[in-house]
């Protein structure tokens, strides 16, 4: 059962028992991402370690990976 089945089905039980909806999915998933950075960063301060431009750093290690895989545009059709 995908994650719209399950919310339509939750929805309809609330709707015959007279109770609030249950949020849709995806609707929290801002918080959850904002949670986790944060904790990463307690993390980081816990252990002593610099709390910021981790995450910009690692994705400019990876964009320049890609880069560097030899990855381009496909070229144009004749």
């Amino acid at each position: 059962m995908s994650a719209t089945q399950q919310f339509l089905l939750d929805s309809y039980r609330a709707a015959q028992h007279g109770q609030a909806a249950p949020p849709a999915p995806g609707a929290h998933d801002w918080q959850v991402v904002r949670e986790v950075r944060d904790y990463g960063r307690f993390q980081a301060v816990i252990r002593e370690r610099p709390a910021h431009g981790r995450v910009r750093a690692g994705l400019a290690r990876f964009v320049s990976a890609l880069r560097g895989a030899g990855v381009r545009s496909p070229r144009p059709l004749p």
